[in-house]
Formats: C-alpha cells, structure tokens, sequence
C-alpha cells in the first residue's frame, strides 16, 4: 500500500471513529421532552395555566432550572428524584405528587430502568418562558 492510500485509510478510520464516538455520546445522554398539553388564560390578570408532560428516559436528568410559576406535579410512571433549592433531596413514584414553589431553582433525574412520565399544571405569568435553565 502507497503512503498515500496509507494515509486516507487512517483518516477514513478516525473519521468513522470520531462519528462512532459522537453517535454513541449521543446515546449516552437521553434527552427529556417536554409537550405543552394545553394553555389558557386565567380569570387571575397576567396569569395562565399551562398543562405539561414530561418525559425523562432512564439516566436523563432536567438539569437546573426555575418556572415563573406554581407547579403541581402528578408522577404516572418511574420513579424521578427532585433536588430542590431550600429542601431535601425528594424520591417520587408512580402515583406521587409534589409541589414546585415559584422562582425555586430545582431539578429531576431519573435513576431509575423505565421512563418517567409526569403531568405538571402550572399558573404562570402570561408570556415568559416555562423553563429558564440555571448554572
């Protein structure tokens, strides 16, 4: 084999590699979806309720972040663990149901072998987003 055909095989190869790579570090870190169910404007001025799903597939985790708003979560399956700021760290399961205070820094991982699905209700301020990440 030439130099040359040496060469592109070996850059034929990291390249394969590196996509492998990515395709597999895609792999490992599942994404958590979140679908707006429903929205609608409230009696309360400036306010709306927002009706959420979220799922969070094995190992995924939220990640930090707040709501401009009261959140009532309703877990359907798995088990999600929630860090919240100010409190102890919380294990909810299918069946359970928890509280998000407005303006809390918190977030949800699922330890767990099967998916989380929970349905969260919030009365939010009208217009800002749902979800601001946090560091």
């Amino acid at each position: 084999m030439s130099a040359r055909a040496t060469l592109v095989a070996a850059a034929t190869l990291a390249a394969l590699a590196a996509g492998f790579h990515v395709s597999v570090q895609a792999q490992q870190t599942p994404a958590v979806k979140r679908t707006i169910l429903q929205k609608q404007g409230l009696q309360a001025e400036g306010q709306e309720g927002v009706m959420a799903l979220l799922e969070i597939p094995p190992g995924a985790q939220e990640g930090r972040h707040t709501h401009p708003a009261e959140g009532f979560v309703y877990v359907m399956e798995g088990t999600l663990t929630v860090e919240m700021e100010g409190k102890p760290t919380a294990t909810y399961k299918a069946g359970d149901s928890f509280f998000i205070e407005r303006g809390k820094i918190h977030g949800g991982v699922n330890n767990g072998t099967t998916p989380v699905k929970a349905v969260a209700v919030f009365v939010a301020d009208k217009g800002k987003p749902m979800t601001t990440q946090v560091k």
